[in-house]
């Protein structure tokens, strides 16, 4: 396909050993046709896609037709799997290859149920409508909240039924990412006992996400500790909007920082740290109050691949990783708070915050508060007037919260400011994504899509027409489960 709409690729993981990858084309479909497109994500990335047919833009993002400069592969790894190492790949995936924008970032634009590869396990490598509209919605209300995310730049049905526990119409989603290097990018070469090709994935991420640790005495243990911070800050945004991943697997953490992989994954409506949403999640393994210890084994994995490059002695390099690990429940904890003292308007700190957040939380599961909703409250001049927070442990933990306030030399008003700034108004709703997917799926209907859309991709808007978005669902309407939709 001509290059009128700008693509530039540069494919450097497609130079890395071949045994990363496998080189193939998408498989083409029958019938495609663009279902929704991210015209602004598509501006920031450099594409001028209103050059192209809607038509011609369907086979595009159908895989039908390639851009040019494309060099299509589907990536190799494994991964720890509910903590069972499996080899895994790209099963339903196929990376077109690196686009740089004009501002020379570079992304990854990969076709996500574009048909079968040499890694798709008895799978038919295809996707459904609803899960990929589903992660087009959640990853980029999670942009729009400010959380390192994989985005969405189109979602096409294939004209195609995909067969699960019945016929379900047929999606391919384009998803772009700084890039869809894993953890268990790192533990296939170790599992096939690539030692060699450690190193020269390590140096390949150091190159092309954190260049400046070529200069570090030891880039590797620089590159383990840089992952270590990227990911507890990134574990610390989730808790701090209520985002429960669902499928905390080493195949689903990025080496760059990033969100990925949006299967089972919900927001809660009432605050309990024990939230499960993954009907694949029998024990609560990846509940959203247990994410920050998922994260750190997943990252003790990540440091036992890069065992043979830390340090030519293996009980060195065991100390050095062990060391590395450790910090980890208090870099999160730091992130943490620094987020829970902004959602509470507090510019200082002081030892007794973490007590404070605490006591709300506990308040919250005692009287299952909605999460979102109550500290979007709580930004009001006033104790809310709602009827669950007239009650006597709220005000005396509201009047605890007014002193801490006053203790600080900055404004009433600034403080609401920052806390209108971290307390989303809106989120992706679950009952809201369900209903939305649903007429999507079954009626051919996307208003509701596009709607929701608009909606929680303006988390902060206070305009009458997203009114309908805040409110938290009645009992009979929340969404207990979620499925993974491969």
């Amino acid at each position: 396909m001509n290059n009128n709409i700008g693509w530039q690729f540069d494919n450097s993981y497609a130079r890395l050993p071949d045994s990363l990858y496998a080189r193939l084309n998408p498989v083409s479909v029958r019938a495609p046709r663009l279902a929704i497109l991210n015209e602004a994500l598509a501006k920031t990335l450099g594409l001028n896609l209103h050059s192209l047919p809607e038509q011609d833009a369907a086979l595009l993002f159908a895989g039908n037709a390639l851009p040019d400069g494309a060099q299509p592969i589907a990536q190799a790894y494994a991964g720890h799997q509910f903590g069972n190492f499996t080899i895994l790949g790209d099963g339903r995936a196929i990376l077109l290859g690196e686009h740089i924008t004009p501002t020379n970032e570079r992304f990854d634009i990969q076709l996500k149920g574009s048909g079968q590869t040499p890694f798709s396990r008895q799978g038919d490598g295809r996707a459904a409508i609803a899960p990929m509209l589903r992660e087009y919605i959640i990853s980029e209300a999670m942009h729009a909240l400010n959380i390192p995310t994989t985005r969405s730049l189109a979602v096409v049905t294939t004209g195609e039924s995909v067969i699960r526990e019945v016929a379900l119409p047929g999606a391919i989603l384009t998803r772009v990412a700084a890039s869809h290097i894993r953890v268990g990018t790192f533990e296939y070469l170790v599992r096939t006992g690539n030692i060699e090709g450690i190193k020269t994935l390590a140096d390949h991420v150091i190159q092309r996400h954190y260049p400046g640790l070529s200069e570090a005495d030891n880039p590797y243990l620089a590159l383990l500790n840089h992952v270590i911070d990227r990911q507890a800050s990134l574990v610390a945004k989730w808790l701090l909007v209520g985002f429960v991943h669902g499928v905390m697997n080493t195949d689903n953490m990025t080496i760059s920082g990033e969100t990925i992989d949006y299967g089972p994954c919900a927001f809660m409506d009432t605050y309990d740290p024990n939230t499960v949403f993954s009907s694949i999640d029998h024990y609560g393994r990846y509940r959203y109050g247990k994410q920050p210890d998922a994260a750190q084994w997943n990252l003790a994995r990540f440091a036992e691949t890069l065992l043979p490059i830390l340090h030519p002695e293996q009980e060195q390099a065991v100390a050095i990783a062990e060391k590395a690990i450790h910090a980890f429940p208090e870099i999160f904890q730091n992130y943490w708070l620094a987020g829970m003292r902004k959602k509470l308007g507090l510019f200082t700190e002081e030892v007794e915050d973490s007590q404070l957040f605490e006591i709300l939380l506990t308040w919250m599961q005692g009287h299952q508060a909605d999460y979102t909703h109550t500290f979007h409250s709580l930004a009001s001049e006033s104790i809310p007037t709602d009827d669950q927070f007239n009650n006597s442990a709220f005000i005396e933990w509201h009047t605890r919260w007014q002193v801490r306030l006053s203790r600080q030399p900055n404004s009433k008003t600034s403080s609401i400011n920052l806390m209108l700034a971290n307390n989303p108004a809106i989120i992706p709703r679950n009952h809201r994504v369900e209903e939305a997917l649903a007429t999507a799926s079954e009626q051919g209907d996307y208003t509701r899509v596009h709607q929701l859309h608009a909606a929680v991709t303006n988390p902060y808007a206070d305009i009458p027409e997203y009114y309908a978005y805040r409110t938290p669902p009645p009992p009979s309407d929340r969404v207990y489960q979620t499925f993974c939709g491969t």
